[in-house]
């Protein structure tokens, strides 16, 4: 009977998160964690690591902070040097224009990602600190499912 309960509470974790239809990725800076939304309902939270220098709003290239706003998941990198990365839209036109107006890079090629490939065995040491270089990281597995959840055009919102 034990043996039948825990199934049926698979099961159903199971049903509630694989079908459900991610329409909003939402990651809050100073908390760490990245939330999967379905119609304001949170299926799924993740613990992530940000760029070594996460206070405040991506300014420019090589400053190391992950970007604050709206964007979108615009395309699948299966090559990553970090395990499998979705890349988010930054810089959009306000930060390129910001950035001109310093004279500087806006920067780009902001990734959700998983781990340094040949480094995934640390990922419980990796995960406990902020080490990108701007990017929002996740261990594989989490990069795994965030993949099979997350469809290219889903809107990311990143708070400070």
């Amino acid at each position: 009977m034990k043996r039948l309960g825990l199934f049926i509470a698979l099961l159903y974790l199971c049903l509630t998160t694989a079908y459900a239809a991610v329409d909003h990725v939402v990651v809050f800076k100073e908390q760490r964690i990245l939330q999967l939304m379905d119609k304001q309902k949170i299926i799924k939270s993740y613990h992530i690591a940000l760029g070594r220098n996460p206070l405040g709003h991506k300014q420019q290239e090589g400053d190391s902070r992950t970007p604050e706003g709206t964007y979108k998941l615009d395309y699948i990198n299966e090559r990553s040097s970090y395990y499998r990365s979705m890349h988010i839209s930054y810089p959009n036109a306000i930060d390129k224009k910001n950035a001109k107006a310093r004279g500087v890079s806006p920067g780009g090629l902001i990734m959700v990602h998983g781990q340094p490939n040949g480094y995934e065995q640390f990922s419980s040491l990796t995960q406990q600190r902020d080490w990108t270089d701007g990017c929002i990281a996740l261990t594989n597995e989490e990069m795994d499912e965030f993949l099979s959840l997350v469809k290219v055009g889903t809107l990311i919102s990143i708070h400070p």
